[in-house]
C-alpha cells in the first residue's frame, strides 16, 4: 500500500474541470515531481491533498483511510500532510521563530518551553540558527522560503507538498532552497512538488508526472520521462521547457 494514493480525483470550478480523474500512487520517501505549463492542473491537486479544495470525485487515501470524505474535520489532516506554496507567508509582526511555533503551540497545544527546542533545531538543521529572532522583512526570499518550511515542518508531517516554491525567488536563491528538499529527501521525507525546476526533477525525483489539461498524460522515473518520453504532448512540453 502506497503512503498516499488518488484514485479517479476530479476537482471543477463552476464548468471547469481542473483535475479530470486523476490517479497517483506516491511511495513512503518518494519524491515525486508534478511539471506541466501553468494552468495543467498541478497546484489544485496539491491543494486537493491538502484538503484546501473539496473533491467533487474521487479518493485520496492517506495509509488507507479515504482522507476526502465529505465532513472529516481537515486540521488533522493537515497536521499530517504539510504544505509549502509560493508565497512565503510570513506574519510581518512575528520573529521567524515565533512564526514556526504558531501551529504546533495551537494545534498541538504546546507550549512554547515544550515547543521551541524542536523549532530551533529545525532552524539549525536548515542553516538559519543565526536568523530565528529576525523579521521576515530582515531575511531574503530563500531565507523567508526555508523558514516557512521550516514551519510546515515544525508540525512533523509526514507528507509535505511543495507549490512551484521557487518561483517568487530571484535566480540566485533558487538553489538554497532545493537544497532543503534534496535534504528532506535524504532524511526520507515523503514529498509532492509542483516544479518548473526540470533540471530538480530530472535529478532529483523518484518519479515525475506531466499534468496537461487536468490529467497525468505521462509518469514514470526521470530518465525515462525526460529521456524517451512517450506521449506527444510530453515531447512537445519538455522541447519547450528545456530550451
Amino acid at each position: 500500500m502506497a503512503k498516499l494514493e488518488l484514485r479517479d480525483v476530479v476537482k471543477r470550478f463552476g464548468d471547469t474541470t481542473v483535475c479530470d480523474g486523476i490517479n497517483l500512487d506516491v511511495e513512503e520517501g518518494q519524491m515525486v515531481c508534478l511539471i506541466g505549463a501553468s494552468g495543467a492542473g498541478k497546484s489544485t491537486l496539491l491543494r486537493c491533498i491538502n484538503l484546501l479544495e473539496p473533491v467533487e470525485e474521487g479518493e485520496i487515501l492517506l495509509d488507507g483511510e479515504d482522507i476526502a470524505v465529505p465532513g472529516l474535520n481537515p486540521q488533522g489532516v493537515r497536521a499530517r500532510i504539510g504544505m509549502v506554496f509560493q508565497s512565503f507567508n510570513l506574519f510581518p509582526h512575528m520573529t521567524a521563530l515565533e512564526n514556526a511555533m504558531l501551529a504546533p503551540r495551537r494545534v498541538h497545544g504546546l507550549s512554547r518551553a515544550k515547543a521551541q527546542p524542536d523549532v530551533e533545531a529545525l532552524f539549525t538543521r536548515f542553516g538559519l540558527a543565526d536568523r530565528m529572532h529576525n523579521y521576515p522583512d530582515q531575511l531574503s526570499g530563500g531565507q523567508q522560503q526555508r523558514v516557512a518550511i521550516v514551519r510546515a515542518l515544525a508540525m512533523r508531517p509526514e507528507v509535505m507538498l511543495f507549490d512551484e516554491i521557487t518561483s517568487a525567488l530571484d535566480p540566485q536563491l533558487v538553489g538554497e532552497v532545493l537544497d532543503v528538499l534534496l535534504m528532506l529527501k535524504n532524511q526520507g521525507m515523503t514529498m509532492v512538488l509542483a516544479t518548473h525546476e526540470m533540471g530538480f526533477a530530472r535529478e532529483a525525483a523518484d518519479k515525475v508526472c506531466f499534468l496537461a489539461n487536468g490529467r497525468i498524460v505521462e509518469e514514470g522515473p526521470p530518465e525515462r520521462l525526460f529521456g524517451a518520453p512517450q506521449q506527444a504532448a510530453t515531447q512537445a512540453f519538455l522541447a519547450r521547457a528545456l530550451k
